[in-house]
C-alpha cells in the first residue's frame, strides 16, 4: 500500500471518528435538553444532589422507566368533582382548625395520587414518581409536607399552615386537572385559605394604635369566607 493511500485511509478514519464524536455530543445534548424540559426544576436539584451529572441523568432516566411501567390514569369526571368538593370542605375547616385542615389536605393529595395509580407507601418514592410529570410543582409538595410534619408537633404558625394549604393545592390542582378540565383555580387569591381574624397579628396604625386590617396581600379578611362557610352549613342542615 502506497504512502498516499495510507494518508487517505488515515484521513477517512479521522473524519469518521470526528462524525461519530459529533453525533455523540449532539445526542447527549438532545437527551439533556429533553430531561431538562421534562423534569423542570427537579433536573437541577438532582444534579446538585448527585456526585456527577451523568449519575443524575441516569437516575432521572430510571425514574422515567419506572413510571412508564405504572398504570397512571386520569380521574373520571365524577371523581374530579368529588375531590374538588372534598377540597372545599377541607378549606372551610381551615378557619376554625388550621392544623386539622393541613393534615386533611395532605391525606387528600395522597388519596388523589393513589386513585391516579401512583404508589403512596413512602414519601421519597412519591417525590421520585411525581417528578416525571409534575416536576414543576413538586417543590410545593415538599414544602407543604415539611410544614405538615411540624404542624403535627404543633410547631407551625397559622401563616405557615396557610402557606402549606397553598402548596398542597398547587399539586392537587395538577393531579385533578390532568386528563380533564381543571376544577379549581390556584390563581384565585380570594379562594385561598384565610387566616382567622383573631390569629392575625394586628398592624400599628399611624398613631400607634392596633389596626384590625392588614395591607398585606396574604392577610385577606376572612369575613366573606366565614359567611360563605356559614351559608353552606345552613344549607346542608336544611
Amino acid at each position: 500500500m502506497s504512502t498516499e493511500t495510507l494518508i487517505w485511509v488515515a484521513v477517512v478514519v479521522a473524519v469518521v471518528v470526528a462524525i461519530i464524536a459529533v453525533g455523540y455530543v449532539v445526542l447527549q445534548h438532545q437527551r439533556r435538553h429533553r430531561l431538562r424540559e421534562r423534569f423542570g426544576p427537579e433536573y437541577e436539584r438532582t444534579i446538585t444532589e448527585r456526585e456527577s451529572r451523568r449519575d443524575a441523568e441516569r437516575e432521572l432516566r430510571a425514574r422515567e422507566e419506572r413510571v412508564a411501567e405504572l398504570d397512571i390514569r386520569p380521574l373520571s369526571p365524577e371523581a374530579r368533582q368529588g375531590y374538588a368538593a372534598k377540597w372545599t370542605e377541607v378549606q372551610e375547616r381551615f378557619v376554625d382548625s388550621p392544623g386539622f385542615a393541613v393534615t386533611a389536605a395532605d391525606q387528600l393529595v395522597t388519596s388523589v395520587m393513589r386513585d391516579r395509580g401512583y404508589p403512596t407507601e413512602r414519601f421519597e418514592q412519591r417525590l421520585s414518581d411525581l417528578s416525571v410529570t409534575h416536576g414543576r410543582t413538586l417543590d410545593h409538595y415538599r414544602k407543604a409536607h415539611e410544614i405538615s410534619g411540624r404542624a403535627a408537633k404543633q410547631r407551625a404558625s397559622t401563616e405557615e399552615l396557610r402557606q402549606a394549604m397553598v402548596h398542597y393545592r398547587a399539586l392537587f390542582d395538577e393531579l385533578l386537572s390532568e386528563g380533564g378540565p381543571q376544577t379549581t383555580n390556584t390563581e384565585d387569591t380570594a379562594d385561598r385559605p384565610r387566616v382567622p381574624a383573631q390569629q392575625r397579628r394586628p398592624q400599628q396604625g399611624p398613631a400607634g394604635a392596633a389596626s384590625g386590617r392588614s395591607g398585606g396581600r396574604g392577610d385577606a379578611e376572612p369575613d366573606d369566607f366565614v359567611a360563605e362557610r356559614t351559608a353552606n352549613r345552613e344549607s346542608r342542615g336544611r
